[in-house]
């Protein structure tokens, strides 16, 4: 049977994964393409399932630059290190897959600032930091931030082309460094989500074996909406759901 001491956790989506939906930004940045703010998570693989228009994923790598098509249907992931940037190619719509909910909304990703920024652990909150709301004044300072992450994107890709990818792997350790504070947070948010997640399988995996899966008895079904319509996210407008225990309202955005 299920144990009395597994980690307590409200009911997660499965996996305890994240969820959100996205309209990619049509603002124009400075090499011409319309789009969101380059970036990458440190633990978290994130997924992009395409409901809608079309447009592209452009990714930094060891495997080099890639521009992946992405049109209704279409299904894209990238793991942790990867420098991803949302391309608008019209009415682009996805819906967001986010390995250990509640990490990337307590600062799991790091925009690729140039390197002045990233140095400066204060210059680099400051730059990331949105004001709240979804007025005029976040919307102008979102898309400042984006072509701030631009700046420094459009060096990484233009040296990983050339076939140095020096300043590619020098940013992910400033990336590293910059988040190095807020790993025991995410820790406790890990055990509490995914690693939960897992261990309560595991307890009924064993509650099966025995003959005796009283966890059945607890079936039920749950729902939600979105709790914040379109916010200003990294890669566009952003619908979120605050669901406790597993997604947490992004901090500075």
């Amino acid at each position: 049977m299920v144990s009395d001491t597994e980690p307590a956790l409200p009911h997660p989506l499965p996996g305890a994964i994240g969820l959100s939906h996205l309209s990619a930004y049509d603002w124009e940045a400075a090499d011409g393409v319309c789009g969101g703010s380059p970036h990458l998570h440190l633990v978290c693989t994130e997924a992009y399932v395409v409901t809608g228009g079309r447009g592209a994923v452009q990714t930094l790598s060891p495997d080099g630059y890639r521009d992946i098509p992405l049109a209704a249907g279409s299904l894209a992931w990238f793991t942790p290190g990867t420098v991803h940037r949302m391309v608008q190619g019209g009415d682009l719509r996805i819906t967001v897959l986010m390995q250990n909910s509640g990490l990337p909304e307590a600062g799991d990703a790091v925009f690729t600032f140039p390197p002045e920024v990233l140095a400066d652990p204060e210059k680099y909150a400051a730059a990331a930091k949105l004001p709240p709301g979804t007025g005029p004044e976040t919307a102008a300072a979102a898309r400042r931030r984006r072509d701030l992450a631009v700046e420094g994107y459009v060096v990484l890709r233009e040296a990983l082309e050339a076939g140095d990818n020096a300043p590619y792997l020098e940013f992910q350790r400033a990336a590293a460094r910059i988040v190095r504070d807020k790993v025991p947070t995410w820790r406790e948010l890990w055990r509490a989500g995914a690693l939960a997640t897992a261990e309560r399988t595991g307890a009924q995996l064993d509650a099966l074996e025995a003959g005796e899966p009283l966890h059945l008895d607890e079936a039920t079904a749950h729902e939600a909406a979105p709790t914040r319509l379109g916010g200003f996210g990294m890669c566009g407008r952003r619908d979120e759901y605050n669901l406790p225990g597993t997604t947490l309202p992004y901090q500075g955005e």
